[in-house]
């Protein structure tokens, strides 16, 4: 799987359904760099390097992360850029950095309700050794926003409610007109998939005061900001 380039600054990696791999994003500055998301482990990671590598692309000085969830995570050991991510993210980390990633110990924390079945069928395919697992926390943290000018383009990383994590971050990119919105609109998996409709609301008012044209979610293509703002408000 190769980089694609949506616009002249913003390029990404789509995501890979088998390994429950998100999309990961490139800003591209004329001074710095930035990745969105630091996937599932050093292997994604390396595979999102090798693209760049490709392309003539730099490497990343910057790596903003959406949420806490693993497969936008736990492949922060291996990238190259400072990290960043929201007070509640890091905090998420710092929890599962001080747990046991065994079979028995996923497996018991998946019969006390405190992991979901998914995470462990899906971490057969990216991690089939667990002790690859390395977690690591932020360098960067966001209370509610931060502005990066990476030369010729900013990036906006600002905290938003919305239903699929507390620790939701969106990436908006004024000057190409493109938000990165990660897996904000879906429902919250670690509380029996429940989508809280007042948070999708809060949601959908912040896309709609937005002003962007194309915005890249975690797991599927690139959608239209009527596209996208259609489907959330059927979901309601």
């Amino acid at each position: 799987m190769d980089i694609k380039k949506l616009t002249g600054k913003i390029y990404y990696l789509p995501h890979n359904p088998e390994f429950d791999r998100p999309l990961l994003g490139y800003i591209k500055g004329s001074k710095y760099n930035m990745m969105i998301d630091a996937g599932t482990s050093d292997k994604h990671v390396e595979e999102f390097n090798n693209g760049l590598l490709k392309n003539n692309l730099k490497n990343p000085d910057f790596v903003a992360i959406t949420h806490w969830h693993w497969d936008h995570t736990f492949g922060m050991h291996a990238v190259n850029g400072v990290t960043i991510a929201h007070e509640k993210t890091n905090e998420k980390l710092h929890e599962l950095k001080n747990q046991e990633w065994s079979e028995q110990a996923i497996k018991a924390r998946v019969e006390q309700g405190k992991e979901i079945e998914f995470k462990n069928e899906e971490f057969r395919n990216e991690y089939k050794d667990l002790n690859e697992i390395k977690i690591v926390t932020a360098d960067i943290i966001v209370d509610k926003k931060l502005v990066f000018n990476l030369g010729d383009v900013t990036a906006h990383i600002f905290h938003v409610e919305a239903p699929h994590s507390d620790d939701s971050m969106l990436i908006y990119v004024p000057e190409e007109k493109i938000l990165f919105i990660g897996d904000s609109t879906s429902e919250d998996f670690y509380n029996n998939h429940y989508l809280d409709k007042d948070k999708l609301n809060s949601l959908i008012i912040t896309l709609e005061s937005i002003d962007f044209t194309h915005c890249l979610l975690g797991h599927t293509d690139p959608l239209k900001k009527s596209d996208i703002l259609g489907y959330l408000n059927t979901l309601l």
